[in-house]
C-alpha cells in the first residue's frame, strides 16, 4: 500500500509488515490459546498434530478437508483446506504451513477463504513426563454481512470446541498404542 492512505483505510503494522484495514474494523482480532498436556515424547506429537489421519478422525458430518500434501504429514509449504457448512452457507479455508520446526514448532496461515485472517502458531514443548502442545489461534471473522455478525458470537466459540476435540484425539492416540496404526 506504500506510503499514501486509501480513503476508509488505516494502515498497521503486524510483525513487521504494513497491512491496511478498513476504518470500520475492529482493531484486534479474537485470540484463542490452549495449552495441553500429553504423556508422550515430543516427536510423537508433533508428528501426530500434522498427520492428516487425526484430520479425518476429527471431521464430522458438517466438515470436509482436502490437502495437496505429498504425504500422509503435512510439511512446510503445503496447503490444506477445510471446508465447513453452518447456518445454510458452505465455508472454506485454505491454510498453508508457513514456518516449520521439528519438533518445536509449526505455524498455518490462510492463503484462501472466507475469512479476513486466520493464522495457527503450534509450539510443543518438551517436559520431563511429556509434552505440552500450546495452540495460538489468531481469527478475523468471515468476509460477508451475515458472516460478520454470526463470527462474532458464534465462530470462537466453534474454533474452540473444534481445537479442543482435536488435541484430545491427539491426545488419545499419543498416549496409547494407538499411534502406531497412524505413524509407522
Amino acid at each position: 500500500m506504500g506510503r499514501r492512505r486509501r480513503k476508509n483505510f488505516k494502515n498497521y503494522l503486524l510483525n513487521g509488515q504494513s497491512f491496511c484495514l478498513p476504518f470500520n474494523m475492529p482493531q484486534f482480532m479474537p485470540t484463542i490459546h490452549l495449552t495441553t498436556f500429553i504423556a508422550a515424547p515430543i516427536e510423537r506429537v508433533f508428528d501426530l498434530t500434522r498427520h492428516l489421519a487425526i484430520y479425518k478422525y476429527l471431521m464430522n458430518g458438517k466438515e470436509k478437508f482436502s490437502s495437496a500434501t505429498a504425504s500422509n504429514l503435512v510439511n512446510n509449504g503445503e496447503t490444506i483446506t477445510i471446508q465447513v457448512k453452518h447456518f445454510g452457507k458452505t465455508r472454506w479455508v485454505t491454510t498453508k504451513v508457513t514456518a516449520f520446526q521439528k519438533p518445536s514448532s509449526f505455524v498455518q496461515e490462510q492463503v484462501k477463504g472466507d475469512l479476513l485472517h486466520f493464522k495457527h502458531e503450534h509450539y510443543f514443548k518438551k517436559v520431563d513426563n511429556g509434552t505440552i502442545l500450546i495452540d495460538l489461534i489468531n481469527f478475523a471473522g468471515p468476509r460477508d454481512v451475515v458472516g460478520k455478525i454470526i463470527g462474532k458470537t458464534y465462530l470462537k466459540k466453534y474454533l474452540e470446541k473444534f481445537f479442543h476435540r482435536r488435541n484430545k484425539i491427539i491426545q488419545q492416540y499419543a498416549e496409547s498404542e494407538k499411534w502406531r496404526a497412524v505413524l509407522t
